[in-house]
């Protein structure tokens, strides 16, 4: 399904040097791959996602996977070459349309397929691709991806997929680009009978081949490439329904066996979350689809309605609470943090992974608004600040477009604690959560660019926050309030800051809550006496310095 989106020049003419780096590593210099894989191509535009059934055999044993994807499309313009996305050391064996075999041209991961058949505008056609291999093993799974293949306690296979940043491309053939969401999709799985395979959406069938089983999930809903996955393993299942704003939810939970008893008491932050969650952002965003948490051999994914899950049953993160609050051992991290992404990553998502803040600190900044929900306002201010401590401001939150690059993982808590300020600036709860969930209603199931979400929150807020989201998203340069107090006077004014930034902030004189609106210039507040206080409200991220 192909959303509005922006498309800027292509880069094909620039030569890169040649580097691979796992999520959020630094990277700067880009290759003709980077372009092939992170640009809206001439071999894209052209056709819409509608529809894939993606139908797989895993082989354990053999750490082979072998299959088609049939793709459904709709012809938007005259073209017979498309661009499909498949990483070595996979390898598409061939394609077929109506009965036809195709040519295709090998560039790297990209394969462009030249289509024999008339492409008639408006015209739903559809390709199907054979592919085989040994898939690229995880690393470092899920930040540097792939297969995880992994045994449980008990000697069985445990095996999982994550891939965002790497792609949906290093296990499957696809359309590999944020811009376009397919509308729905069917996954089949093949594994040994003594597993199952969990996959996203609802499961329609389980068929039985010999000693194999292939499960059948569809997904009703749009859903992105990095957020379809597999996961193999020998589960037990069990399941509740909450009662949403939506209606009633299927919330269902798969973990190994022998983590079946422990699992359904951690478990029960998932409906607290999802009760939290649906008060601050709205209904869940796919209710035809239901939610999971699924127990994976690594720490957990925001896998659109298939969350996976590998915090060890731990409160916080792996036992840490990453705000050294003490709020952060209130809840289990990856619950949490990756369900919140259901919301954001899963119903909006970035057109392109330069933008992946939109994910990122929206979804961090939903843990403080967890806290703030059970255990009140202060604490969730307490946890949100905590996190700052991680802030690097090593390079930008924005990274860069049309290569396939996301910025500075600050996007994680400099991200979250930029919204927590926006918040301040707004001066009213209830307005604040009617444009989160505002959000969530108007990008409902969409892709989005910096832009629009930049654009919805001035509009809603009635504040032209053009020089707030260049001066937080755009540089490393944390706004820096210098006062002095002489002569009876607080003189005032920001410094490290980007042209224009006029950003007021809550202080308090002597005792006395008010605003003041510093800017580039030294401005002045006659005082009583030099001997006054002078505090600066702690929710605003930005560093002050008496001089």
């Amino acid at each position: 399904m192909t959303h509005r989106f922006f498309i800027t020049s292509l880069l094909f003419s620039l030569s890169f040097i040649s580097v691979q780096a796992q999520l959020l590593s630094e990277k700067n210099n880009f290759t003709r791959q980077d372009t092939l894989r992170g640009s809206i191509t001439p071999e894209r535009v052209w056709w819409d996602l509608t529809y894939y059934h993606l139908d797989i055999k895993v082989n354990p044993d053999e750490k082979y996977i072998s299959g088609k994807n049939t793709i459904q499309y709709k012809v938007l313009e005259n073209n017979s070459v498309m661009q499909i996305d498949l990483q070595p050391p996979l390898k598409i064996t061939k394609a077929v349309q109506n009965n036809k075999e195709l040519d295709i041209r090998h560039d790297g991961n990209a394969h462009f397929i030249t289509l024999k058949d008339p492409q008639n505008i408006n015209n739903i056609n559809s390709i199907d691709v054979h592919y085989e291999g040994h898939p690229k093993e995880a690393v470092n799974a899920p930040w540097d991806g792939g297969f995880s293949w992994k045994k449980d306690n008990n000697g069985n296979d445990f095996i999982a997929t994550s891939c965002q940043g790497l792609g949906a491309s290093v296990w499957w053939p696809c359309k590999d680009h944020m811009y376009d969401e397919v509308d729905s999709m069917l996954i089949s799985v093949n594994v040994p009978s003594k597993l199952m395979d969990v996959s996203n959406g609802r499961l329609r069938s389980v068929e039985q081949y010999g000693d194999t089983k292939t499960y059948n999930w569809i997904v009703k809903n749009p859903i992105n490439n990095y957020g379809i996955n597999v996961n193999i393993g020998d589960y037990a299942h069990f399941s509740e329904v909450f009662d949403g704003e939506a209606g009633n939810l299927n919330m269902d939970y798969y973990v190994l066996k022998d983590n079946l008893e422990k699992a359904k008491v951690h478990f029960k932050d998932a409906p607290k979350m999802m009760k939290a969650f649906e008060h601050w952002f709205g209904p869940y965003p796919f209710y035809k689809d239901g939610y999971k948490l699924v127990e994976v051999p690594y720490l957990g994914m925001e896998h659109q309605s298939s969350v996976t899950y590998g915090n060890k049953y731990m409160q916080g993160y792996l036992g840490r609470d990453l705000s050294d609050t003490g709020w952060g051992l209130k809840f289990d991290f990856i619950i949490i943090h990756e369900s919140g992404h259901e919301w954001f990553a899963n119903n909006i998502t970035y057109i392109d992974i330069a933008d992946m803040w939109i994910h990122e600190s929206f979804t961090n900044y939903s843990e403080s608004l967890f806290v703030e929900y059970y255990y009140g306002k202060k604490a969730g201010a307490e946890y949100v600040i905590g996190t700052r401590k991680d802030i690097q401001n090593d390079r930008p939150i924005i990274g860069y477009y049309h290569v396939n690059t996301e910025g500075s993982g600050d996007m994680y808590s400099k991200g979250g604690n930029m919204l927590h300020t926006l918040r301040q600036l707004v001066e009213d709860d209830n307005k604040w959560r009617q444009i989160l969930r505002g959000l969530n209603k108007t990008f409902y199931h969409q892709t989005v660019s910096t832009q629009q979400i930049e654009d919805y929150l001035s509009k809603e807020t009635g504040i032209d926050l053009t020089e707030f989201f260049n001066q937080y998203l755009r540089t490393t340069k944390i706004p820096t309030l210098e006062y002095k107090i002489e002569h009876k006077e607080l003189k005032y004014h920001w410094t490290n800051i980007v042209k224009k930034f006029d950003m007021p902030i809550l202080v308090t004189i002597n005792g006395k809550e008010q605003w003041i609106y510093p800017n580039a210039e030294w401005k002045s507040i006659p005082l009583n006496s030099n001997n006054t206080s002078f505090e600066i409200n702690p929710n605003f991220y930005i560093y002050v310095k008496r001089i």
